[in-house]
């Protein structure tokens, strides 16, 4: 059977598949960013306080997706929870980061001029210094994404959900007919979900990016 015909036959399970794969990653995401952007926005008046979130945030990458999924099996058990926590604190760091650099990099006397006008910290920082550091946090989700696009394959190992079933059928069949097929189709579904999701980014990015602060 060739791939064409694999992916015909096979059709609906992959379809099945993306948009598992999809909806991990979309819901990891919306959790991700607001607790990186809440971490950017506690730390970024601090030095300290910042290098130690990117610092946490950093370690916390380094750590191997499957040696972190099988560390939180025993813990939160088999399925969509491993996956689910994993992918979240996989997907802080670039957005903690780029929050904080964004929230740092607003021009002190926009701030100085809003706070001269009777406007409380909250409208300061609502108003002002996060519609200002949007282009660098909206940066930081894409990056997050990519990675956790890759990242979210290995929670097949843990009986989670997408794409990553079918990569991980392929490894434990090789030397059969279909394992080239099914971990090509794996793979491929993964970068096509990755395009998507990023041109999703540039529309947004276009539509809530005032034209004189795009980067």
């Amino acid at each position: 059977m060739n791939f064409w015909e694999y992916l015909g036959n096979r059709r609906q399970q992959l379809l099945a598949d993306a948009f598992q794969h999809a909806s991990a990653v979309f819901q990891c995401m919306v959790v991700a960013t607001a607790i990186g952007v809440l971490i950017g926005v506690l730390t970024y008046r601090s030095q300290w306080a910042g290098n130690l979130a990117t610092t946490v945030t950093s370690t916390i990458l380094t750590i191997p997706s499957l040696a972190m999924i099988g560390l939180l099996i025993p813990v939160v058990g088999l399925g969509v929870a491993p996956t689910v926590t994993a992918l979240t604190l996989y997907g802080l760091l670039p957005i903690v980061r780029n929050a904080i650099v964004g929230l740092r990099g607003v021009d002190p006397t926009l701030v100085d001029a809003a706070k001269g006008i009777g406007m409380s910290r909250l409208h300061r920082l609502v108003r002002i210094e996060l519609p200002l550091a949007w282009p660098p946090i909206l940066t930081g989700i894409r990056v997050s994404t990519q990675m956790l696009m890759g990242i979210a394959a290995i929670a097949a190992y843990a009986s989670g959900p997408g794409l990553g079933n079918e990569i991980f059928r392929g490894i434990a069949s090789l030397g059969s007919k279909n394992a080239l097929n099914q971990v090509l189709a794996g793979t491929l579904g993964i970068i096509v979900l990755a395009l998507l999701f990023d041109a999703v980014y540039v529309l947004i990015g276009r539509l809530t990016i005032p034209r004189g602060i795009r980067v």
